[in-house]
């Protein structure tokens, strides 16, 4: 009896966070020559840690809770599964350009895996964190390939949360800053803003159509039309290159490096 008790109060608690949420709604915010926008999944995961920093949350209902984030990647990967084969044809027709944008979001790794080995002396959620943005496609990723308890799904649910709470701001501001700029083409701006991720998409395009608010319809296709390729052709990308990279890169730089011993880091005693 208690048992059922303590998961209906995880329901109770993330039904109320979400309906607080809904209710203040997406929020524009305008600051001159930039805008970003906050969503409701951010006021639930701020009002969540806020929550738990203050002790009203127990340590013993978070473990309770902990079960449903694998339950709920569940739901999302078979999500994702079913938009791929109805838009394959969609992805062959789309041309070079989308479709090898892809290729991108290998720099994620080759710029971060560094960072985290040789700087922060990172374990293997390292390569749970590095190998994409961390979107809802990563997740699936990672909790079919090695599990959201393991050191890979740490890395990529930090690497998820920091991509919620400053993702949207960043994109919304350094997209503002990129139209200013006018470096590049509206269409291009559109495509960089299909990263797979709806929040984000939302934030930097609204961005780039106050740029260019007479051709929003065509931005809005193109930015869609990107997003959706990155989550169909980004699992694939994740799944045969790279996460493949990112664990010879894992070897190749913890191999003879003075903070790791059989690809570990080492724990400096107090």
């Amino acid at each position: 009896m208690n048992e059922h008790l303590k998961d209906w109060k995880v329901h109770a608690l993330a039904f109320v966070l979400t309906l607080i949420a809904e209710l203040i709604a997406t929020q524009r915010i305008n600051l001159g020559i930039t805008a970003f926008s906050l969503f409701p999944m951010l006021y639930v995961l701020v009002f969540g840690a806020i929550l738990g920093g203050l002790k009203v949350i127990p340590k013993e209902m978070m473990e309770t809770a902990s079960p449903y984030i694998g339950i709920s990647v569940m739901l999302l990967t078979a999500k994702i599964g079913s938009t791929i084969g109805p838009n394959l044809s969609k992805v062959i027709a789309a041309g070079p350009a989308l479709l090898l944008q892809e290729f991108g979001n290998l720099g994620t790794a080759v710029l971060a895996m560094p960072i985290a080995i040789f700087v922060f002396h990172m374990g293997r959620a390292a390569i749970g964190t590095t190998f994409s943005i961390s979107r809802e496609g990563s997740l699936a990723v990672v909790a079919a390939k090695y599990g959201l308890d393991s050191e890979e799904g740490t890395g990529v649910m930090g690497g998820y949360i920091t991509g919620t709470v400053l993702g949207t701001l960043f994109y919304g501001i350094m997209v503002s800053l990129l139209c200013n700029l006018n470096l590049f083409h509206p269409y291009a701006l559109a495509m960089a803003c299909g990263t797979g991720s709806a929040s984000m998409m939302s934030a930097s395009l609204a961005a780039v159509v106050d740029a260019y608010p007479a051709m929003e319809a065509e931005l809005s296709a193109y930015a869609a039309t990107s997003n959706m390729l990155s989550s169909v052709d980004g699992l694939y990308m994740s799944l045969f290159i790279a996460i493949p990279m990112v664990e010879w890169m894992y070897k190749k730089f913890t191999t003879n490096n003075k903070h790791y011993k059989d690809g570990k880091p080492i724990t400096k005693k107090a």
